[in-house]
């Protein structure tokens, strides 16, 4: 390969190559293989990188990033409740050991194969039986139930209704949050929820469903529509209606309804009443502080109950 002569420009990066363009950033000469086009002329690599780096992401109002699909987390969340309900309707519907696994019980309860169990027979009792089984429950040390209740539900209906109310109300929340704090909301919400089941319901009976974490998503779009000043009455209408049939109803667990929904709001305060400034250090710490808060109360029960 030849050099080129004395006083012609080369490639900053390929001194063998002759070029007589240069970056509209610096000026360095640059070879072809170096040149990106930009809005105005050629950059050289280096350029490139720093602006990659000096240009800000588009940010929400409460800091999440922008995305352009805001139903993704709803669509990905709607899929692990319909692969888990799918996989319990295949193995045996109440009587079922993925619902077993995965549903929320207080204390554990001797059951059987249908789905039924003796309320008053004790772990040593279940054993000598023929064919009942224990199942543990959170103060047992299931303590996944509290996270795996949320995705699991047997009725279809049951199903259908929360993954509507995800559908309609999820990308609303994933786009003025950004994934990352739409996602935080749910999960926590609906934590907030089975604890509050952990405390209220009754020690052996089970509690399966998103509701809590709908109701999460209920409760945060109220405080951003105070936030912003907007219209709420619909969307409080909207939670009359499910709070009336949450008493009207028959095996709905109200426990999971109010923690989910008082746990969403008390989240989404968090989120969007951060001061600017110091916006996402707050937002973790609060978040922080309410997880913190779901622990301690889940151990103190937990010792309770034990």
């Amino acid at each position: 390969m030849s050099t080129p002569p004395v006083g012609v420009p080369t490639c900053y990066r390929h001194s063998d190559r002759e070029t007589w363009i240069r970056c509209q950033r610096c000026e360095r000469p640059i070879c072809p293989d170096c040149m990106s086009e930009a809005s105005v002329g050629f950059q050289c690599p280096d350029c490139v990188a720093e602006g990659r780096r000096s240009v800000r992401q588009a940010r929400t109002a409460y800091g999440g990033q922008i995305t352009g699909n805001p139903g993704a987390v709803s669509i990905a969340l709607i899929g692990i409740n319909v692969v888990v309900w799918a996989a319990i309707m295949a193995t045996g519907r109440y009587g079922s050991r993925i619902y077993e696994l995965f549903a929320l019980a207080a204390t554990g309860s001797c059951r059987e194969g249908d789905g039924g169990y003796y309320p008053f027979v004790d772990q040593a009792g279940c054993h000598a039986g023929a064919t009942a089984r224990w199942v543990d429950g959170v103060s047992d040390g299931a303590f996944w139930q509290l996270f795996t209740s949320m995705f699991t539900h047997v009725e279809p209906w049951h199903l259908g209704f929360n993954m509507l109310a995800l559908w309609v109300l999820g990308p609303q929340l994933e786009t003025i949050l950004g994934r990352g704090r739409y996602l935080a909301l749910y999960l926590l919400s609906g934590l907030v929820g089975s604890v509050a089941v952990y405390w209220l319901s009754a020690e052996q009976t089970t509690t399966v469903g998103a509701s809590g974490a709908i109701f999460g998503l209920m409760g945060a779009l109220v405080v951003v529509g105070l936030k912003v000043g907007g219209n709420v009455q619909s969307l409080l209408v909207w939670i009359g209606i499910n709070v009336a049939l949450t008493f009207t109803l028959s095996n709905v667990s109200w426990q999971g309804h109010f923690g989910g929904l008082v746990g969403g709001a008390a989240i989404a305060a968090v989120l969007v009443f951060a001061p600017r400034e110091r916006r996402t250090p707050i937002q973790v710490v609060g978040l922080s502080a309410i997880g913190a808060l779901l622990l301690v109360a889940t151990a103190v029960r937990t010792l309770a109950l034990t």
